[in-house]
């Protein structure tokens, strides 16, 4: 069972809603290099809203992700695509259905 979570709001900078979308489209290809990880999805709700939600099975999976690749990347990339700090949220996963 999926226990935890995060959702990560990002709100890009002007003019680097592309290349913010294009950021989050290439990092599933790190994110599938995470094995707990068990699901991941990069999102766009508005013009300038963007948002990443991930789920783990444990604490320890959501913290290798938390200091892996992808994280790392969006840390380096942030003054320079992002208008706002990222904001992070951790999350207690109540139910959940997964293809497994």
């Amino acid at each position: 069972m999926t226990n935890l979570a995060l959702y990560v709001q990002l709100e890009a900078r002007p003019g680097k809603e592309k290349e913010l979308a294009d950021f989050l489209t290439n990092a599933l290809s790190l994110v599938e290099a995470e094995p707990a990880t068990t699901a991941w999805f990069a999102m766009q709700m508005g013009p300038t809203t963007f948002g990443i939600f991930d789920a783990f099975d444990d604490e320890s999976g959501r913290q290798a992700h938390l200091s892996g690749e992808v994280a790392q990347a969006l840390f380096a990339r942030a003054p320079e695509l992002l208008a706002d700090t990222p904001r992070i949220h951790k999350i207690d996963v109540l139910a959940d259905k997964l293809p497994r």
